[in-house]
């Protein structure tokens, strides 16, 4: 018998709760555990095996051909410079709270570079401004919500930032010379829209910027601004709604590439003449969205990725002879994140991860065609021959296409051994995004060590499989998402490989709202659920989560502004229907979370709890939409298997 399993058999007197009339509470320095007990220190020693792991995110490039890193030095994020491949890490952060963001200025005379820190995980960021060598980083602004990476000129004079310091609500774009000692200036002023605005690039002779305005995932406007007269031209407008997901300047000026899903149901990569309105498809139509784009300073290449049912491909164009190259294969399949082009154009950066590898940083030398991993991150204590590899599954749901069951995809991870395994379902948030198969020594833990099996869905809703795809759970067809997880209720019953009569649901963020839903719905078929700041009440959430926000998430779920849609919002919502909830529920949230205030998980945490029901409750005073930092991250995941083995029992 597995040991972690036997010694929580062993303590299972200890973790059967009390009831709503006898709550324990301890603290831990900003951690606040409610009906929680303590994690035995053999589970805390095995598990910090695989959660001592460390991922290195590449995020640019220095004018002299070093590479900026984001990797985990003591408990957050800093910043590293690398040298060459295989060479040693150079801290250059040493701070409490994580890096967000970061990026060099490419002027060669300034050898600087400026970063978003978080700030108690409130989002509200501070963008700092430092030269290699000085001691210590100046404060350039607070009051910077975290809305895509600073962007610097082409000259590496000035830098332009996404910002809400000037009311806590406007999305406004921001410019400053952090040489200069002056104030940010004012580029582009955000409207009432509660739409989020953010920097793309700069045209070449820096007098312009790009800027995309997002109402939604499925609605955005592409803008070139011009800095002198400070008025903006839409680029390619559309008579419907239309998705974008990045652009660039072309290096002459002329024109920008672009991914948006006009007149298609992926993401496609576009060109679009600025002057003459010419259009052209780049990535051609394959059934996958394109997702991320990145063009040498010289223009010779443009590099892009599509996601192929959650595996990224690497695609690079030649410009100057409109050759698509082949670039090397990756080790296996796995997700790219952060391309970027050194000075020259004759290399590319991106990060690389897979379900069995920590991601790091990889750079291809285009004149070799060779790739070359520039950072080792270590996978922890724990041999990388043990890390089990997803697949990828179908399973029928409610409704039907032509005639047929629609098909919702699932990565699923299983156990070694043989038998019938306790589930775990893993849903992701968003909802307009997509579970992928990237590095996670959290699954690993639960299918390596709790010998459960992970199923983790895309149900509709999900971005990844067209516009359509994801629109299915809009608005008044919100619980048609819950069905989908249903139906996979009733699939894991017909497979022997599943124990159908112990599975658990977890999710955070959206994902925790289907977590509560599920409950609500199908406490019959769960042992439990696991809420990591989800939604209770749809109408609470919309109307306390952060101004700035409001509006994107009504574009989603609805208005709860308008008295039909309030009560429909108030209908489907867990904390209504709390009374239908019959399982255990661990609920963890950060007090600082702007997204999903902390508010939804009292309501749901005091509810349950007045009807008896057995809720274990883990707060972090600093921190906000999620767990940022290890400490806090290894205190909710030994709370989480300790949830999962008490429920297993």
């Amino acid at each position: 018998m597995n040991r972690i399993y036997l010694l929580l058999l062993l303590a299972a007197p200890l973790l059967t709760l009390p009831k709503a009339f006898a709550v324990s509470r301890s603290e831990r320095g900003n951690l606040i555990f409610e009906n929680i007990p303590q994690a035995p220190p053999e589970l805390t020693e095995k598990l910090a095996g695989y959660l001592n792991a460390r991922q290195a995110t590449p995020l640019g490039w220095s004018p002299k051909g070093q590479l900026l890193i984001a990797t985990r030095f003591a408990d957050v994020d800093q910043l590293h410079l690398v040298e060459q491949q295989g060479g040693a890490r150079r801290q250059l952060t040493f701070l409490h709270e994580p890096i967000t963001e970061a990026a060099f200025s490419p002027d060669p005379a300034r050898s600087a570079y400026v970063f978003l820190k978080d700030s108690g995980g409130n989002e509200n960021a501070q963008l700092y401004y430092q030269r290699l060598g000085d001691a210590g980083a100046r404060l350039l602004t607070d009051g910077t919500s975290m809305n895509g990476a600073p962007v610097w000129s082409n000259s590496g004079r000035e830098v332009a930032f996404f910002s809400t310091a000037r009311d806590g609500r406007s999305f406004d774009i921001d410019i400053v010379d952090p040489e200069a000692g002056a104030l940010p200036r004012l580029a582009l002023a955000g409207d009432a829209s509660g739409a989020a605005w953010s920097v793309l690039d700069w045209s070449p002779d820096d007098s312009k910027l790009l800027v995309l305005k997002e109402v939604s995932i499925s609605e955005g406007y592409l803008y070139v601004v011009d800095l002198s007269s400070g008025q903006k031209r839409e680029v390619e407008p559309s008579p419907t709604k239309v998705g974008i997901a990045g652009a660039k300047f072309t290096r002459d000026g002329q024109g920008v590439y672009l991914i948006s899903d006009r007149d298609s149901e992926f993401a496609r990569l576009r060109y679009v003449n600025l002057f003459t309105n010419d259009k052209t498809v780049i990535s051609g139509p394959i059934p996958w969205d394109i997702e991320a784009l990145a063009i040498s300073r010289d223009g010779h290449y443009l590099a892009y990725v599509s996601n192929e049912a959650g595996i990224s491909k690497l695609n690079l164009l030649d410009l100057r002879t409109h050759q698509d190259l082949t670039p090397p294969r990756l080790p296996q399949p796995g997700v790219i994140t952060s391309l970027s082009f050194d000075a020259d154009g004759k290399r590319l950066a991106f990060g690389f991860a897979a379900a069995n590898q920590p991601r790091d940083a990889y750079v291809l030398d285009i004149a070799e065609n060779r790739l070359e991993p520039w950072t080792r991150s270590e996978p922890g204590a724990v041999e990388a021959a043990k890390f089990v590899l997803p697949r990828l599954t179908e399973f029928p749901t409610f409704d039907r296409v032509d005639g047929k069951a629609r098909q919702v995809p699932a990565y699923v991870y299983e156990p070694a051994s043989t038998g019938s395994h306790p589930v775990l379902i893993s849903l992701h948030g968003g909802p307009e995004s997509q579970f992928r198969p990237g590095f996670d020594p959290w699954i690993q833990f639960m299918v390596n060590e709790l010998g459960f099996a992970v199923i983790a869905p895309n149900v509709r809703g999900s971005s990844g499989y067209g516009k359509t795809y994801m629109a299915l759970d809009n608005g008044v067809l919100r619980e048609d998402a819950v069905k989908d997880v249903g139906a996979m209720l009733v699939w894991i019953g017909l497979q022997k490989d599943f124990d159908a009569k112990h599975v658990v649901v977890a999710g955070g963020s959206y994902g925790g709202y289907l977590t509560l839903a599920t409950m609500v719905n199908y406490s019959d078929r769960l042992r439990g659920g696991v809420d990591v700041s989800g939604i209770a009440d749809f109408v609470t959430f919309l109307t306390n989560t952060a101004p700035y926000r409001q509006n994107q998430r009504r574009a989603e779920y609805g208005d709860e502004r308008d008295l039909d849609m309030r009560s429909f919002l108030r209908r489907i919502s867990p904390l209504t229907n709390a009374d239908r909830i019959t399982r255990p529920l661990l609920v963890v949230h950060g007090k600082n979370d702007p997204r999903v205030p902390l508010s939804e998980a009292e309501q749901i945490v005091n509810k349950l709890r007045a009807k008896g029901g057995e809720v274990w409750y883990l707060l972090a005073t600093d921190e906000g939409h999620g767990y940022r930092k290890k400490q806090n991250r290894d205190a909710y995941y030994e709370t989480f298997a300790q949830f999962l083995m008490m429920l297993r029992n």
